[in-house]
């Protein structure tokens, strides 16, 4: 007998990769500032920030993250409906 697989449904698969200095990443990147990092964490920003496009990478540093989305829309799609929304007492 072998133990089950490991099921990765609900694992994060957005890479912590959003730095890529190309002109399109760049375009399709969101930077979250005045984030509450002591409470959010990288899984609550990719549930907050999927409702906008596939997400591609998601970094969190403290007080601020990345999301790196497929492509420029899904990025301005995100500001819009972001900015100055409330997480975690504190406006994004």
């Amino acid at each position: 007998c072998s133990p089950p697989p490991i099921s990765w449904a609900g694992a994060s698969m957005a890479s912590n990769v959003t730095n890529k200095t190309d002109p399109r990443s760049m375009n399709s990147r969101v930077f979250i500032g005045n984030l509450n990092t002591l409470v959010v964490k990288k899984s609550d920003v990719e549930a907050i920030f999927s409702k906008y496009g596939k997400i591609v990478g998601c970094s969190v540093h403290k007080g601020f993250a990345f999301v790196q989305y497929v492509n420029e829309r899904n990025a301005r799609a995100a500001v819009a409906g972001e900015d100055g929304r409330m997480i975690a007492g504190q406006v994004l």
